[in-house]
């Protein structure tokens, strides 16, 4: 399993594109080949956490290469964030409860 930790800030007069912009790239890595889950979360401070996982550095790998993705990437760096970081992960270990049927 491969895990997306992507922290960012948005700058506000970038909110309504940038949600119009995200609502499709969530749409869009749903759609990619070993996708797994994709969570947000929003702090009181503003500050942005998205968690997307994929089955595997391949799957990852194309939805980060992605055409549409890679624009995006762009619109982020120079339209929509005040600042970011991203991590990519490798899981090495996953335990659940309940036990997945």
């Amino acid at each position: 399993m491969i895990v997306t930790i992507f922290r960012n800030r948005v700058r506000p007069e970038a909110l309504q594109d940038y949600l119009v912009w995200a609502k499709r790239m969530s749409e869009l890595a749903e759609s990619m080949p070993g996708y797994v889950s994709r969570k947000t979360f929003t702090a009181e401070d503003g500050e942005r956490l998205t968690l997307v996982m994929f089955e595997n550095e391949e799957a990852q790998r194309a939805w980060r290469m992605h055409p549409e993705h890679v624009e995006a990437q762009k619109k982020g760096r120079n339209e929509f964030y005040s600042e970011y970081s991203l991590l990519v992960c490798n899981s090495v270990r996953e335990t659940s409860f309940p036990v997945k049927k």
